[in-house]
């Protein structure tokens, strides 16, 4: 079509969907992300963080305890007042924390957009595990709002991407127990050298 009309064909590279880093086994692993999401990116950013290097299993679970309030999301970047919760006590040098609702609710669409990913793909679901998880900044939406004596102001939204990658954890095997004991790696013995005959 862009033949046609005498344009010059757009390169489909650039289109193809980027991540910020690779998995370090692709067959073994599964993405999902987001781009201009409308939700504020600085709750996104503390939930994401909460759930990086979680199973995906577990991840869920936790999602959905901050969704009925039992556990919260720890803020330690953007906390300028956020007050203190006593739910934070279960993390470590974080008094500060919310439930940040709607952050909660996109993840939970990633996570399962991402498991479904991986049942496509044949993955074990129950080895899967957030290996990395990024929010960066979308470009903002304008609106307005009106102020006294007819000024109107910028009313602006934060929205954000959020993209993860998730991959199979590899399971430790128990190390075989020999009936004997292996020798401890030692110095190889040296050869005794040799007295040379002394010169007469």
């Amino acid at each position: 079509a862009a033949l046609l009309f005498g344009l010059p064909p757009r390169n489909l590279s650039k289109m193809v969907a980027r991540y910020s880093r690779d998995p370090k086994n692709v067959a073994k692993s599964c993405k999902a992300r987001g781009a201009d999401l409308r939700v504020h990116f600085k709750n996104t950013r503390e939930a994401a963080a909460a759930i990086k290097g979680l199973s995906l299993n577990r991840a869920k679970t936790y999602l959905n305890h901050v969704l009925a309030h039992k556990e919260i999301v720890p803020f330690r970047r953007f906390n300028y007042g956020c007050s203190r919760k006593s739910q934070c006590h279960n993390f470590k040098m974080c008094t500060q924390g919310r439930w940040p609702e709607k952050s909660v609710k996109y993840l939970l669409e990633l996570l399962r957009n991402a498991e479904a990913n991986a049942v496509t793909k044949g993955l074990d679901q129950a080895l899967l595990h957030i290996t990395h998880v990024q929010v960066q900044r979308a470009q903002k939406q304008r609106r307005r709002t009106y102020r006294a004596h007819g000024r109107i102001n910028p009313y602006m939204s934060s929205p954000c991407h959020i993209e993860m990658i998730l991959e199979e954890k590899e399971q430790e095997v128990p190390k075989s127990r020999k009936a004997g004991k292996n020798p401890k790696p030692g110095k190889a013995a040296k050869a005794p050298k040799e007295n040379a005959p002394k010169a007469q």
